[in-house]
């Protein structure tokens, strides 16, 4: 079967969107996720988006690894875009259906580019563990951890195993505050690996930071790929960033 997908990314976090109609998602399986996220023998992408559009719209997110993930913060917006897109829509604002729940999405596009903001809802605490700052939900789980610039990479990845394993499977965001408003931020995501920007991870980020005391209400997220914003208001989070269109894509999976 050949689907017709679109490759949309925000600050760097690429996906693969698939506005389809009613029924059409049980194609896809965990094997042809991971087949079509592939870097060298896919198409290439962190995720891949499915936007049912039979009614009120819904958003389900497979990892690059084939796995099943909550929400994302920068997915959420490309699927926006994408149903956008895909259906000629003049809409600046859609509610869309997640694992998570529902979440607010607001675009502001001119042609194939734009910004997009998220109302990302109720971020909750669910304790530290040893050597990390917090651990998050923002309905989907994250590790933050202070940033060593002692550790390379290798230490990183294989802390960031430990961290995740502890906490039965979480993305694991390594941050350095610099400044009352702002954080530098790498990401190692569950099912995914390194990845140039987190939405949710920044939202997890800047809470965990403002509970340690080291930020603000506003605060700007630099992630590898791209700056995000996320406003905190007592424990609900608005996440902001661009979206950008890449291409279009026929997939002839199997």
């Amino acid at each position: 079967m050949t689907r017709h997908l679109q490759k949309w990314h925000g600050a760097g976090n690429d996906f693969l969107v698939d506005v389809i109609d009613h029924g059409s998602a049980l194609w896809w399986t965990p094997e042809r996720a991971r087949a079509v996220c592939d870097r060298r023998t896919g198409v290439g992408a962190d995720g891949l988006l499915l936007a049912d559009v039979a009614g009120p719209v819904t958003m389900t997110l497979f990892n690059a690894d084939g796995s099943l993930a909550e929400m994302s913060g920068n997915g959420i917006r490309c699927l926006a875009a994408g149903v956008r897109r895909a259906t000629a829509a003049r809409w600046d604002e859609i509610e869309i259906t997640s694992a998570a729940g529902i979440r607010t999405v607001s675009l502001v596009m001119a042609g194939n580019a734009g910004r997009g903001s998220v109302a990302m809802g109720r971020i909750s605490a669910l304790g530290p563990i040893p050597g990390a700052l917090q651990v998050v939900s923002v309905g989907n789980p994250h590790v933050v951890v202070l940033d060593n610039p002692d550790w390379d990479d290798a230490n990183r990845e294989r802390l960031a195993t430990e961290w995740s394993n502890a906490v039965g499977g979480a993305n694991v965001e390594f941050i350095r505050p610099e400044g009352p408003n702002r954080l530098v931020l790498r990401v190692i995501e569950r099912g995914v690996g390194w990845t140039l920007a987190c939405g949710t991870g920044s939202c997890a980020s800047a809470f965990a930071a403002r509970s340690a005391g080291l930020v603000g209400d506003d605060v700007t997220v630099e992630n590898p790929g791209g700056t995000l914003t996320v406003r905190l208001s007592g424990d609900e989070a608005t996440l902001e960033g661009p979206v950008q269109f890449v291409a279009d894509v026929e997939w002839a999976g199997e």
